[in-house]
């Protein structure tokens, strides 16, 4: 299990001071324990592991948030200026994201179609 403590520092290093800090003052007895959760696991276990290097986590991060259509999306894409993603890498990752997230779901919906529909 990670430690908040790692967590908070890795959290502070790719998302930076000022968002962390607007993210701790914001929180309430409802949300604060899943914050403490998030930077515990997430940050202080999963982006501190050395399997993968920061710059390939944030990658991996930044193609499933666009492939999801989430919220965090611009928050991860600017922190991967900190992580040392270039623009060149960044359009890529969303080539992939275009291909992979797109071009599957419309397969998958002419499979569903071609069963679903009579000949």
């Amino acid at each position: 299990m990670g430690s908040y403590d790692e967590g908070m520092r890795v959290r502070r290093e790719v998302l930076g001071d000022e968002h962390v800090d607007r993210s701790m003052a914001n929180a309430t007895d409802l949300d604060r324990p899943f914050i403490e959760w998030i930077t515990t696991n997430v940050w202080g276990d999963l982006w501190v592991d050395p399997t993968i290097d920061r710059k390939t986590r944030s990658m991996v991060t930044i193609a499933v948030l666009a492939a999801l259509g989430r919220e965090e999306l611009a928050l991860h894409m600017r922190a991967s200026v900190t992580t040392g993603v270039t623009d060149a890498e960044l359009a890529q990752v969303l080539q992939h994201v275009a291909v992979y997230a797109g071009v599957p779901a419309a397969n998958h919906a002419f499979h569903v179609a071609r069963s679903a529909r009579p000949s």
